[in-house]
């Protein structure tokens, strides 16, 4: 995979010249911005095929700066948090980070985790796990529609937008609706059989679905716990 276009946001020198170095040595065309005003400049300047933002930045934030680019785009975001941040990694996530690593952390590592995320952002629709419902075929169960051709999700009559993993995710839950699927499936089929990161991410982006779909997101009638076990999106239509 070569010539991606990716953007460092990354205040400390000495890491932003490493990540350079080392990304550009594996192919990658990087950008670099020092703080967040900077980072949303710069995005709207390159167009980048995927970000790593880290989330201690001067000035606006790297929650905000993630907060401003979901709001227009669905581009992959890998967020960098400091070892052991426990509020920041829900936080990064729950504003519509794809990933994140923590520093320290190893270019290897990192690497992998850009490569998983583009390979799914250039794969077809159907690899997603709906090849057996033909793609321009609406999915549509009680008041969600969604359409994996368009990329659309309607809920309650109105256009919901969701970030790249929230469409495959719900995609594959309604897809598989009334089944449960595990955390390993979920996981292996969204994020990759080389995912390397911890199944936290899938919890958040599924608290994150939640609020977007449900009546009362903190008791779920859609997307189901099961618990031991994973998630079910429920065949049952609500009154």
């Amino acid at each position: 995979m070569t010539d991606l276009r990716v953007l460092v946001v990354e205040d400390e020198p000495s890491f932003a010249q490493a990540l350079t170095v080392g990304l550009g040595r594996e192919g990658f065309a990087v950008t670099v911005a020092s703080d967040g005003r900077d980072a949303l400049k710069r995005f709207d300047e390159i167009a980048p095929d995927v970000v790593l933002l880290d989330v201690m930045l001067p000035g606006i934030s790297g929650i905000d700066v993630c907060r401003e680019i979901r709001s227009k785009s669905t581009v992959p975001i890998i967020m960098v948090t400091a070892k052991g941040s426990e509020v920041d990694t829900v936080v990064g996530l729950e504003v519509g980070a794809d990933d994140y690593v923590t520093k320290p952390y190893r270019l290897s590592e990192l690497v992998a985790r850009m490569r998983a995320i583009m390979r799914r952002v250039e794969a077809e629709p159907a690899s997603i796990g709906v090849a057996s419902r033909p793609v321009h075929q609406a999915m549509e169960i009680g008041d969600v529609r969604l359409d994996v051709e368009r990329h659309e999700v309607v809920v309650r009559n109105e256009p919901v937008r969701l970030p790249l993993k929230e469409f495959e995710l719900l995609a594959l839950l309604m897809e598989h609706a009334g089944r449960v699927l595990t955390r390993d499936v979920l996981i292996d089929r969204v994020w990759g059989s080389d995912y390397v990161g911890d199944t936290k991410t899938l919890d958040v982006h599924i608290k994150r679905l939640r609020k977007k779909i449900e009546t009362a997101p903190k008791d779920p009638t859609k997307i189901v716990t099961i618990r031991g076990l994973g998630y079910k999106f429920t065949e049952t239509v609500e009154d």
